[in-house]
C-alpha cells in the first residue's frame, strides 16, 4: 500500500502559455483566484506535501504556502518533463504525484487510485486514462499523461532522457512499467481532466456547469 504520507504533490506551472498569449497560465483566474492556487488546494488534502513547479513570478507562486522550484535549465520550457525532473529533485518522499495547473477539476481521489493502480499492476509509475469517442463513434481509454504518480527512482532516468533531447512524457513512460488508471466508473465528473489551453477555453470551462464536481475550500 501506498500511504497518502509517502506521497509529494507537484503542480506544474512551468510552461510558456503561449496559447494563452504568453501569459502565466497559473496565475489565470479560475472563479476569482488562480488556476494554481485552486490546483494544489484540491492536491493537498490527497498527499503528505506539495510543491509547485513555475519559471516566472516565483513570488506569486511562492505567497501559496508551498515550496516552488523552477526547471533545472531557466528559460529552456523543456514542458512537463521538466517541470517532473524539478519535483524529483525535491521530493523527499518515495512517490511523487504530477498535476497540470490549467485542470483544476481533477479528481479528489486522484492520488489514491493512481496508487492503487501502481501497487496492483507493480508499476513504478501510473497514469490517469479517460473515455475519449472515436471519429467510428467508439470509446476508448486515452492517458493523461500529464496526471502522473511516479517512484522517486526514476529520477536518473528522467534526467538521462531530457540530457538526451527527450521531452515527450509517452516515450519516457515506455521505458519503464507504467500503470494506468481508468476514470470511467460511474459517477466519475466528465469534466474532471478538462484543461485550459486558451482564455477562451478557461472562461468556458469556469461557465460549465458540472453538478459532480465541487471547488474545494482554499486556504
Amino acid at each position: 500500500m501506498i500511504a497518502t504520507r509517502d506521497i509529494t504533490g507537484l503542480i506544474l506551472a512551468g510552461g510558456r502559455g503561449s496559447r494563452m498569449g504568453g501569459v502565466d497560465k497559473g496565475l489565470q483566474p479560475f472563479h476569482g483566484l488562480p488556476l494554481a492556487r485552486h490546483a494544489l488546494a484540491r492536491l493537498r488534502p490527497q498527499v503528505g506535501s506539495a510543491l509547485l513547479n513555475a519559471n516566472r513570478n516565483l513570488a506569486d507562486y511562492a505567497a501559496f504556502g508551498a515550496p516552488v522550484w523552477p526547471d533545472a535549465q531557466a528559460g529552456d520550457y523543456a514542458g512537463p518533463l521538466a517541470g517532473f525532473l524539478a519535483g524529483l529533485d525535491h521530493c523527499v518522499t518515495g512517490w511523487l504525484l504530477a498535476v497540470p495547473c490549467d485542470s483544476p477539476l481533477f479528481p479528489h481521489d486522484l492520488a489514491a487510485r493512481l496508487a492503487a493502480a501502481a501497487r496492483a499492476q507493480g508499476a513504478c509509475m501510473a497514469m490517469a486514462a479517460t473515455p475519449e469517442a472515436a471519429d467510428d463513434g467508439t470509446i476508448a481509454l486515452r492517458r493523461q499523461p500529464v496526471f502522473c504518480l511516479m517512484h522517486a527512482s526514476l529520477r536518473d532516468s528522467l534526467a538521462q532522457f531530457l540530457a538526451s533531447g527527450g521531452r515527450k512524457v509517452g516515450q519516457w513512460a515506455a521505458q519503464h512499467a507504467c500503470a494506468v488508471a481508468a476514470f470511467d466508473q460511474p459517477g466519475d465528473d466528465p469534466l474532471a481532466f478538462a484543461n485550459a489551453n486558451t482564455l477562451q477555453e478557461l472562461r468556458v470551462l469556469e461557465s460549465t456547469p458540472s453538478s459532480q464536481t465541487t471547488l474545494p475550500p482554499l486556504p
